[in-house]
């Protein structure tokens, strides 16, 4: 029964490996597609600060995309590496694209708040995490 459901896990974990490379190729069409359009706008070859910002989402979008399909890679067909590292890093990833695409003019303060202790959290995470792995030197 255990070795059906490996099978089963494996199968579906490759299912999701294509379907995320497909919806990567597609996103990565459209993110092509928004800085073609946006470059042919009156005025052309100038982007406005908020162009900018939707291309710059989009393309953090694609990267942590990417990022998801090389964890599903390491964590579920190689386990290279443990689950708790790669969903660390896809946290701080996912909360460095919410910071740099933020619009700080239609945010509240206890938004930012709360941003800044997600920051805080997912780093003092890492930090432990990869301090945690480190050979003990004392013995």
């Amino acid at each position: 029964m255990f070795n059906i459901l490996k099978r089963f896990e494996k199968l579906m974990v490759h299912a999701l490996m294509v379907m995320m490379a497909i919806v990567l190729a597609f996103a990565t069409i459209d993110l092509g597609w928004l800085i073609v359009k946006d470059l042919l706008e009156s005025p052309i070859l100038l982007l406005s600060v908020e162009q900018l910002l939707d291309i710059f989402g989009l393309f953090m979008l694609v990267l942590i995309g990417i990022e998801l399909l090389e964890t599903i890679m390491k964590t579920y067909v190689t386990q290279e590496q443990p689950h708790y590292e790669v969903v660390l890093s896809v946290a701080i990833i996912a909360i460095a694209r919410k910071v740099i695409i933020l619009d700080l003019k239609q945010v509240d303060s206890l938004s930012l708040i709360g941003i800044a202790s997600i920051v805080v959290a997912l780093t003092a995470g890492y930090f432990l995490m990869k301090r945690s792995q480190l050979p003990d030197k004392t013995a």
